[in-house]
């Protein structure tokens, strides 16, 4: 491997040199004298003579690197005490063909132009505004020198477009107090223009950036001419008022299924600028109502599933605290869904003393249980910041409320509380050194229950994560290397930590592990992680190699994400890349990927290989294909505590292709196989993509797949009642469907109508039983012995007979199972004002477990759109004060 790694960065340095910057441009505004630009589209304002033209002179950047564009863009800016001016003439011979595509905020639809500002000066972060000609707008929040994008940042800006012979307009004015600056009499500021001349899919930039240049906002172009203004002090706030009205199913005798429920709430959110350097985001009884709900999942496996946050809130920002332990997976020190999570504790209806007198009970009788769906935000504060200096900052604080459940029982209720009352509390900061070529850092987060409740002594009372990193560039930021490493402590009880220990992530009471010992005395639990990482990221070649772990003990749910621990890995990832134009292609790119996994017991757990090629064709279409290659495998997890299990290698390969999506209709379809090597797995499914726009204001899209898995392998249950524990595993013949559907209706930039539905079904039959005996053995038949099995229809359960001796040994109940589930929702947005907005929300759920009888698509579906939904109703009305 490492002599593999020596020849790459040989022959990379060798057929790439190093790159080049191209010379810095400049333009030189000026402060407006009279009256400012009236911001219509029309370029009538005499305050724009003040300055010449910037631009004419633009370079391609995609598809053919460093040729003229097909049309040219030309731009004026001015400024005054308190907004910055830019004006743009994009030019071009036949504004009859131009594409005035809408869509809703940060769509990036049609032919648009694009300024990109770094007042900070620090070449690393701007702030990117996008002015579509349909007059739709796009901002986005630049980091990491171009890395990230975070198009959540949504300023109060304004802007105005027009189609002339010439071509078409942009007029924008973006208030500075919409940037963030130094307090000096004179600035630089670097500064990027986009074009996307969309009939040829084509970009060019005012400042020339190669491709394979490795970043982006360190090679921008100057602003200067900008002489005493004064940063200014952001004070947003924003009241809401909401009406929710909801209507379900009826439930005959229980008093919390009414059939209809209703409510109006209030909260506020406030941008506040403390000053010039640093923001603070306020939310108090924030809500998420307007959110689309997380795509439907059946989880077969022994880990957590991972959902993207949706909440405006917390996305906005996200890239600043943020702390990825690897670069691989989603494991990270923040995880925003655990604030207003779930609440964890489940609610026992089966209690043998029901009017609380401390005595059981002996009439079983049928319990009602209210509780709500998510732990309540009462308030949650940001506060972000990065002084002239370069050192960045951002600190996160939220509490969530103490929840109950109210529990009924022939008019008798009682109250079980769910969740504690939690504190959550990041903090995040990184110092800038040499003009952004080294980067140190680090992150600390805390979360802290109350726990009154001795039923909740299974979760920790105190969780600690602390972490570094570092990142270094050279040779004009051609070459990095990077290191992180992070500390974990979770305090509580000796439940507490005992069911850490157990839990799905490390498992530490498996009879063959060797190298952790469960402790049930322990009341804290202490573990690390890290990786180091050097790569390349300019010329056709570039590739990074690392290493990573995770140690057993770590530990990060409480509020950041974790998978699985017990693990080291080592990865190489190369790409070559043909950037420009060639033969057919308008770009080609082929990536090689190899990994090796260890646990910390120095077993190999996982040997992987993957090769895929994505490329563009001149025509606009595009496409790729790729495999993936993996060794016999070894999971700790698999069994639920039980012994390492071993499985045969397996092959994958896909392919896909896309239609031009310039086009009204454009289509995607993506299938894939899978199959193990001893015949123990195979898998299959297909991909599709249908978009079609019937005019500039319609955008629909409809995502269909469906999935099939059969595995020889596939964890059942382990009977604990007989002495010695068995594992019982079997093949799962599954089929799961999945649709989603989008429309989007812009009625103007600023209001619109999107609908969203996802109808989802999955289907699991089980057969051919087995008890897990070897699980390490060799040979893959040696790993397991068939038994016998007589289904019990009356009680629904397997009679196992493990000897074949025609007598039961133990009973586990059917696995086999049906779901359906169809989500949807449509919203009305209207940004009457920049800034604030009402929203109209309907919101449809329906959930069906059909009998295992069948498992047909048919039986699936039938009777999911009979049953009565439950719909929400939402109207929501914001109102942005700017102080």
């Amino acid at each position: 491997m490492r002599l593999l790694l020596i020849f790459i960065v040989i022959i990379s340095v060798f057929s790439s040199g190093f790159a080049q910057e191209p010379d810095v441009k400049s333009y030189t505004t000026q402060r407006i004298v009279g009256e400012p630009p009236k911001i219509d589209g029309k370029v009538q304002d005499r305050a724009w003579e003040q300055v010449p033209w910037g631009g004419g002179d633009f370079t391609q950047r995609i598809p053919d690197d460093g040729a003229a564009p097909s049309v040219q863009t030309q731009f004026k800016i001015l400024y005054d005490a308190k907004n910055l001016y830019v004006l743009f003439k994009n030019l071009d011979s036949e504004p009859d063909k131009i594409v005035d595509r809408m869509s809703r905020r940060d769509g990036f639809e049609g032919d648009f132009v694009e300024v990109n500002i770094d007042s900070y000066y620090d070449k690393r972060t701007a702030f990117s505004f996008t002015a579509s000609v349909s007059g739709v707008k796009g901002d986005e929040y630049v980091s990491n020198n171009g890395n990230n994008w975070d198009s959540n940042w949504d300023p109060i800006w304004y802007l105005k477009t027009s189609i002339n012979e010439e071509g078409w307009i942009a007029e924008m004015r973006i208030p500075l107090s919409q940037l963030r600056f130094a307090d000096k009499p004179e600035h630089i500021w670097g500064l990027q223009i986009t074009r996307r001349f969309f009939r040829n899919n084509e970009r060019s930039n005012w400042q020339y950036i190669p491709q394979d240049a490795a970043g982006w906002v360190h090679l921008f172009g100057e602003l200067r001419g900008i002489k005493g203004i004064r940063p200014q002090k952001q004070l947003e706030i924003q009241p809401y008022v909401l009406a929710k009205t909801e209507r379900f199913q009826k439930e005959e005798g229980n008093p919390y299924a009414t059939g209809s429920s209703s409510d109006i709430d209030f909260g506020l959110d406030a941008k506040i600028g403390i000053t010039s350097d640093i923001t603070l985001d306020l939310t108090v009884n924030p809500d998420f109502g307007q959110v689309e709900a997380d795509p439907s999942q059946v989880n077969l496996s022994a880990f957590r599933l991972f959902f993207p946050e949706q909440r405006p809130f917390f996305i906005e920002g996200n890239n600043i605290l943020t702390f990825p332990v690897s670069s691989s997976d989603n494991n990270n020190l923040f995880y925003s869904r655990r604030i207003g999570r779930k609440p964890q504790q489940t609610i026992d209806t089966d209690d043998d003393d029901l009017d609380g007198d401390g005595e059981a009970d002996d009439d079983e009788v049928e319990e009602f249980v209210k509780a709500g769906s998510n732990s309540r935000i009462l308030g949650a504060a940001k506060v972000t910041g990065k002084n002239k200096n370069g050192f960045s900052w951002g600190i996160l604080e939220s509490v969530t409320a103490i929840e109950k459940a109210e529990v009924d029982s022939l008019g008798y209720t009682r109250e079980e509380t769910i969740e504690p009352l939690t504190n959550y509390f990041v903090a995040r900061a990184q110092q800038d050194i040499n003009k952004g070529n080294t980067l140190v850092g680090g992150m600390f987060t805390a979360t802290n229950r109350k726990i009154e409740d001795p039923r909740l002594d299974w979760l920790h009372k105190s969780a600690y994560t602390a972490g570094v990193d570092f990142t270094h560039y050279w040779l004009q930021r051609t070459y990095f290397i990077s290191s992180k490493v992070v500390l974990s402590k979770v305090e509580g009880s000796e439940e507490a930590v005992t069911s850490t220990q157990k839990s799905s992530e490390r498992f530490f009471q498996r009879a063959d592990n060797r190298h952790t010992k469960l402790d049930t005395t322990r009341n804290e639990l202490t573990g690390t992680g890290g990786t180091l990482i050097f790569g390349k990221r300019s010329g056709k070649i570039v590739y990074d190699a690392g290493f990573s772990w995770l140690s057993p003990e770590l530990e990060l749910n409480d509020i950041g994400f974790l998978g699985q621990t017990d693990m080291m890995t080592q990865w190489l990832w190369v790409q070559y890349r043909k950037l420009k134009p060639f033969g057919a292609f308008r770009w080609l790119r082929v990536n090689f990927n190899q990994s090796s996994s260890w646990d910390f017991g120095g077993v190999s757990t996982k040997k992987d290989f993957n090769m895929r090629t994505n490329f563009e064709f001149k025509n606009f279409w595009s496409g790729g294909a790729g495999f993936y290659l993996r060794s016999d495998a070894v999971s700790n997890a698999d069994l639920r505590g039980g012994p390492a299990i071993t499985y045969p290698g397996r092959f994958e390969y896909w392919a896909w292709i896309m239609t031009d999506p310039r086009k009204k209709f454009s289509m995607e379809v993506n299938p894939w196989w899978g199959f193990g090597f001893d015949n123990n797995q195979k898998t299959r499914g297909l991909w599709l993509n249908f978009v079609f726009r019937p005019s500039n204001a319609w955008n629909i899209s409809l995502n269909p797949s469906i999935r099939s898995n059969v595995d020889e392998m596939q964890y059942v249950t382990t009977v604990s009642d007989l002495g010695q524990d068995r594992y019982i595993i079997a093949q799962i013949d599954q089929t799961t469907y999945n649709m989603s559907f989008r429309m989007t209706y812009m009625i103007t930039p600023n209001l619109s109508i999107q609908y969203w539905g996802q109808p989802f079904a999955s289907s699991g039959s089980y057969s051919a039983f087995k008890k897990v005996t070897t699980p390490a053995a060799e040979n893959y038949n040696n790993r397991f012995a068939a038994v016998r099995t007589v289904y019990d229809s009356e009680n629904d359960e397997y009679l196992i007979d493990e000897n074949f001796d025609s007598q039961k040994d133990y009973t586990i109940e059917n696995p086999d199972f049906n779901f359906a589930q169809f989500r949807s929702n449509m919203v009305l947005r209207w940004e009457y004002i920049p800034g604030s907005t009402l929203f109209l929300v309907w919101t449809q759920n329906r959930s069906e477990s059909p009998g295992n009888e069948s498992h047909s698509f048919s039986h699936l579906y039938e009777g999911l759109f009979n049953k009565k939904p439950r719909n929400t109703f939402i109207l929501k009305y914001t109102y942005r004060f700017i102080l």
